[in-house]
């Protein structure tokens, strides 16, 4: 594994996909339910999402991949590694998948939410997350393999693998546009209303635990974070740029959308 650290930039993708079969191996082990439908894949979209044969797009669970390079911006690192990785576990199983469907089972692009394995029963998020080609994210309700998402994962950052190699963790004063993130820092203050649980961190943040989420989480605990150092992660926007903000309310917002999305710093 020491080798991994010889990866200085994302495009050595040949040496980092070799190694990456051997750590996806160690990972593939969230048993695959009985009586799966089998899918077959027309395109591998990116890391996290694939297109079938019949025309549905579906979103890997538990899974965001780097984002590709579109509309001008560029590829974040390890994105194409992760598409590339993606194909190979795809070809690796004829072009087929098996598809574990969500409680939700769709999103707010019409995708089909679900987790796939191969037909050996292997689950594909587990491989990517182990090989550091992801970060895990948690959506209530489709919580089924989150123990065993973050099992892998856990195993590729303390590895330094991939996306590990230097992560991107900010404090709130550095975030600069919306987009997936993870951020550490100090809640400052926790207020709950009609609108949820909010953790205010300062530097113009805010976590926000909708009333729709609330059942995942752990209401005391959320009032107890009041002046502890946390590390989250989830999708951050602008709320400046949807007119909806106020005067007096921070400018970045991060929806919490599972427990294990924030985590307690020593």
């Amino acid at each position: 594994m020491a080798c991994f650290a010889l990866l200085k930039k994302a495009s050595l993708v040949g040496a980092f996909f070799m190694l990456g079969v051997q750590a996806g191996a160690a990972w593939a082990f969230c048993p695959a339910p009985s009586g799966l439908s089998t899918a077959k894949v027309q395109r591998v979209v990116d890391g996290d999402t694939v297109r079938l044969s019949d025309g549905r797009s579906v979103r890997l669970l538990g899974l965001n991949s780097p984002e590709l390079g579109r509309q001008g911006r560029s590829a974040e690192p390890f994105a194409e590694a992760a598409r590339k990785r993606l194909q190979a576990l795809v070809d690796a199983s004829r072009g087929r998948v098996q598809l574990q469907p969500g409680e939700q089972g769709k999103d707010h692009y019409g995708r089909t939410l679900a987790h796939a394995y191969d037909l050996q029963g292997r689950n594909l998020e587990a491989q990517l997350l182990g090989e550091g080609l992801g970060y895990w994210v948690a959506v209530a309700p489709n919580l089924a393999l989150v123990k065993c998402h973050q099992a892998a994962e856990r195993a590729a950052r303390d590895a330094r693998l991939g996306v590990w190699q230097r992560p991107v963790i900010q404090s709130p004063k550095q975030i600069k546009q919306g987009g997936f993130t993870l951020i550490q820092g100090r809640v400052e203050w926790v207020e709950r209303n009609r609108g949820g649980v909010w953790l205010e961190m300062g530097d113009g943040l805010v976590l926000h635990v909708a009333p729709r989420m609330m059942p995942s989480f752990d209401a005391s605990a959320l009032q107890a974070l009041e002046g502890r150092t946390i590390e989250a992660r989830g999708w951050v926007v602008d709320r400046a740029k949807r007119g909806g903000l106020r005067e007096g309310q921070a400018r970045w917002l991060l929806a919490l959308t599972a427990q294990g999305m924030l985590q307690v710093l020593p």
